[in-house]
């Protein structure tokens, strides 16, 4: 391989180094911090636009938190594996405005997933909430589940337990206009703490961007995979592991809390900048 490295190929380059550097620090910081019931996660972490955990600053700030040690090795182990080769192509510069760039966009292609994915579920939930009956809260429960991940200080077990009191009380028709509008307060307390409860975080839209540049510039290098221990070619490896992402995140299984189409977002946006450099003759090198 022959491209961008004046002083020879770097095994750790500067920039994919201070990468790994910063996102250790931000999960460090996590550990520590939550010791002391500070939730960094949902500090940083991407809320849904709209939900009251949501900062713009987010777009940035979610790709440098990860959930566990697991997620954060295997991403760095990813960075430094593609990163390493990419960076010693393209330069630092280049690098990490095409690392940000992918980051970025796959957080965007996330969210307009979720306003997708969970616009009927919204709608219901609010015609509902605005002619509350029996019918139709059992109705919507029945169709969507309960979807809060736990229980928490703005809807605790208390508060739980008084909504299915009004709800027997509803039933019977013995439920007065206080009860009626403690059953409006919960459910709307709900649908906000569900919003405030959709956080993506993670490298990993970043990371695949940088897969799909390595698998472009070198489709045909052998990949030898822990989990998969025949050599397969770079092109077929991002076209697999693509299409894998696009239809877990269509199926969107119960309990899978991975943002496959994160990592989509990733794949499309890093397409696309690749694709401009390519039509450009600038897809090696440090030129833009």
């Amino acid at each position: 391989m022959q491209g961008y490295s004046p002083t020879g190929f770097k095994i750790l380059p500067p920039v994919v180094k201070n990468l790994i550097i910063i996102n250790s620090l931000f999960f460090l910081a996590t550990l520590v911090l939550r010791r002391f019931h500070i939730d960094l996660i949902n500090i940083l972490g991407l809320h849904y636009p709209g939900a009251s955990g949501f900062r713009i600053y987010q777009f940035v700030t979610y790709m440098f938190m990860h959930g566990g040690w697991e997620h954060i090795f295997f991403n760095m182990f990813a960075l430094w594996m593609f990163g390493n080769v990419v960076e010693n192509m393209w330069g630092g510069k280049k690098f990490l405005i095409f690392y940000m760039l992918t980051g970025l966009g796959s957080a965007i292609v996330y969210i307009f997933w979720i306003h997708f994915s969970i616009g009927k579920n919204l709608d219901m939930l609010n015609a509902v909430i605005s002619h509350p009956t029996v019918q139709g809260v059992e109705a919507y429960f029945k169709e969507y589940g309960f979807h809060l991940n736990a229980l928490t200080t703005a809807l605790s077990q208390s508060d739980l337990n008084l909504f299915n009191h009004n709800m027997d009380l509803l039933a019977s028709g013995a439920a007065a206009p206080s009860q009626v509008q403690q059953v409006i307060s919960f459910l709307s307390t709900y649908k906000a703490e569900m919003v405030n409860q959709m956080v993506v975080i993670g490298a990993s839209g970043a990371i695949f961007g940088l897969l799909l540049a390595f698998g472009v510039m070198f489709p045909n290098e052998r990949i030898f995979l822990i989990f998969f221990p025949v050599p397969i070619k770079a092109k077929w490896f991002v076209i697999g592991y693509g299409l894998f992402e696009l239809f877990s995140g269509i199926l969107n299984r119960p309990g899978d809390n991975v943002a496959h189409f994160a990592h989509v977002g990733g794949l499309l946006v890093g397409l696309l900048i690749i694709s401009y450099w390519k039509k450009k003759g600038h897809l090696f090198g440090s030129e833009m």
